[in-house]
């Protein structure tokens, strides 16, 4: 993959310099020779981009970073460079202006290209980011819904704990009355007794007497 990548780079190294030979032929070129060197040099052209493409294919199969961005900038400046040398000269005939509009819709046409290519990958991203944000939205629905079942969880709790302290307050209140029986029915004995034994000891005592 290396070995083709580098066998790509080289040739496209020496098509761009080719291209700028013929491109400064073509600025000393004689009339006659106009012509041949601008065909030659529009089919330079597309041979470099047919390049390129290759070329960013295999960086994009080997996972690599890419200098086509590079490359197809310093084409573009080849390519404004021939322009230059072609709106400068008053004779070069209408097939060659032909061959050009040939050329020129041709890279809007890779333009194109590269804009759909571009579009479908935004298009992708949005298709990704609804995914996330549907799955975005049902987890929070599961979560609102376990809140909600823990909140009647937690409701239900503080009525077990508020019933279990009104029989906590019932118990302590009976435990309470009843203490108060028990004692005032002990000291009820207690007065019984004594009155009890101070009547024996009177009646003892007369009796003795």
């Amino acid at each position: 993959m290396a070995t083709l990548i580098q066998s790509y780079e080289q040739q496209y190294s020496v098509l761009t310099a080719d291209v700028t030979a013929k491109i400064g032929r073509l600025k000393v070129g004689k009339e006659e020779n106009r012509e041949q060197l601008s065909r030659e040099i529009q089919a330079n052209f597309e041979e470099a981009n047919d390049l390129l493409e290759q070329l960013e294919l295999e960086y994009r199969g080997a996972g690599a970073g890419s200098r086509v961005a590079a490359y197809r900038a310093e084409l573009q400046r080849v390519k404004d460079e021939y322009r230059s040398v072609l709106s400068n000269s008053a004779t070069y005939n209408i097939e060659t202006e032909d061959t050009y509009d040939d050329w020129n819709v041709n890279e809007q046409r890779q333009k194109l290209l590269d804009n759909t290519e571009r579009l479908e990958r935004s298009g992708k991203n949005l298709n990704e980011g609804y995914r996330v944000i549907l799955e975005t939205e049902e987890i929070g629905a599961a979560v609102l819904q376990d809140l909600s079942v823990q909140r009647e969880t937690i409701q239900r709790s503080r009525g077990r704990l508020r019933e279990t302290d009104e029989h906590l307050n019932r118990s302590s209140r009976l435990m309470n009355t009843m203490i108060v029986r028990a004692l005032q029915d002990r000291f009820a004995l207690v007065m019984v007794l004594l009155v009890t034994g101070a009547l024996l000891c009177a009646a003892l005592y007369f009796y003795v007497t």
